[in-house]
């Protein structure tokens, strides 16, 4: 149902169900902060007389009922309306006549949708950060508790030098804040009212923009109208790079623990409810979860760049490859949340191996450590270097496996206080 078209014209069916696709599933996500917006909108109107108090109350009285249907799970968007804002206006005229007619004054579905999605995912971003947080503060408790248990380091797959669980667990910890800080920038973007803007061009009626900002809890206000429009798109690419910079940790971590959970390296394990077994390999312990998430993970971190391709060369102005814009975002987010709440949930369980350096196939971590003390005693670490390497051709190494790392950031001195001080900053 189209609300500006003629009653008795009749429908395409096929070119509806084309043009609207998912759009219905998705708006009963949105359709919340649609009614929110409207009810700033109506309050606005009102303030500068195009609608009176009553009328206002009125329609407000009816918009926080559908609020209440939606809490519910109640509200449904039927297939013969387009979108959640021809749901909404409908049940308005029908409860209130002519009045609900007027919600529409002084706006077009374009800065509908803007600020509809705009609440949307300042508050999905919020719900994000918490996650986020929580994880962090397992990790660092991880990092407390395990900080002395050394486990082998790795560059080029090869084995390195002497790392420790803590420095593994508080190294993720301290990568979960530059999310934050990737998230809070997202915020800062997003959290500019585009009410008002119309179909981008504004509107002659004289509404005060300044008041819905106000109502709706934004930071500020995207001024210029057609500004307001282009900035679809936009935003949506930018919440999902965001969102990616999640991804990325997660997918990371979650191939560490893959990689660790295997028998050749056998670091960690998980209790037999958190993997999964083999139809015919009794044996098997799989890290199914591990591996969803970073697949998930790896899949959201496509999804800028489809957003990229979409709306790269459109000209200014509304464009119906907008509403493409939608799936994306939408599904990301539910999938990084249920990522984060299933890793939340697992990690905190995790069994780790308390003498993995005992194996003598690890004694070779300690290289750099034996030729560093050669240097101290006053060896240049060029030939410190030469003689180390030259005991190890000759079979005559013997590692010395009591470390010593003082400084900032090292397996003996992981400093988790700055780096909670740190989250703190900027949560």
């Amino acid at each position: 149902m189209k609300l500006w078209e003629e009653k008795d014209k009749k429908r395409n069916e096929i070119i509806d169900q084309f043009t609207v696709g998912k759009d219905r599933y998705y708006d009963t996500l949105l359709a919340k902060y649609d009614c929110k917006a409207s009810i700033a909108h109506s309050k606005m109107l009102a303030k500068v007389n195009i609608l009176s108090k009553n009328e206002s109350d009125k329609l407000n009285k009816v918009l926080y009922e559908i609020i209440d249907e939606i809490k519910k799970g109640e509200f449904k968007i039927e297939d013969e309306f387009e979108d959640m804002h021809s749901k909404i206006e409908f049940v308005l005229i029908q409860k209130l006549g002519d009045l609900g007619k007027k919600i529409h004054t002084a706006r077009s579905r374009n800065d509908q949708v803007l600020v509809a999605i705009q609440l949307f995912v300042k508050d999905e971003l919020n719900s994000i950060k918490k996650e986020i947080h929580s994880l962090f503060n397992i990790l660092i408790k991880l990092s407390e508790k395990y900080k002395s248990f050394i486990i082998p380091g790795y560059t080029h797959m090869q084995l390195a030098m002497p790392s420790s669980f803590g420095l593994w667990f508080s190294a993720y910890a301290e990568t979960l804040i530059d999310d934050v800080i990737s998230i809070n920038n997202t915020l800062s973007i997003v959290d500019q009212n585009p009410l008002g803007s119309a179909a981008g061009y504004g509107t002659s009626f004289p509404i005060d923009r300044k008041s819905t900002t106000k109502s709706l809890n934004f930071s500020e206000l995207k001024y210029n109208s057609l500004a307001a429009q282009i900035s679809r798109g936009k935003i949506e690419k930018q919440t999902l790079s965001a969102i990616s910079s999640i991804s990325s940790t997660l997918s990371k971590f979650c191939m560490d623990i893959c990689l660790y959970m295997g028998q050749d390296f056998n670091f960690i394990s998980f209790p037999e409810n958190l993997t999964t077994g083999s139809s015919i390999m009794p044996h098997k312990k799989n890290p199914d979860i591990f591996e969803l998430i970073r697949g998930k993970c790896n899949i959201i971190q496509s999804l800028p760049n489809q957003i990229n391709l979409l709306t790269t060369n459109l000209p200014s102005g509304y464009h119906r490859e907008m509403q493409l814009t939608k799936a994306p975002l939408i599904e990301s987010i539910n999938e990084i949340k249920s990522c984060l709440k299933i890793f939340n949930h697992s990690i905190k369980k995790i069994i780790i191996n308390k003498n993995i350096i005992d194996n003598p196939k690890y004694d070779y971590l300690f290289t750099v450590d034996s030729l560093n003390k050669w240097v101290m005693q006053g060896i240049p670490f060029r030939d410190a270097y030469k003689k180390m390497k030259l005991e190890i051709k000759n079979k005559n190494y013997i590692p010395i496996k009591k470390l010593k790392h003082t400084h900032i950031g090292s397996i003996g001195n992981l400093n988790l206080n700055d780096i909670k001080m740190k989250m703190k900053k900027y949560y």
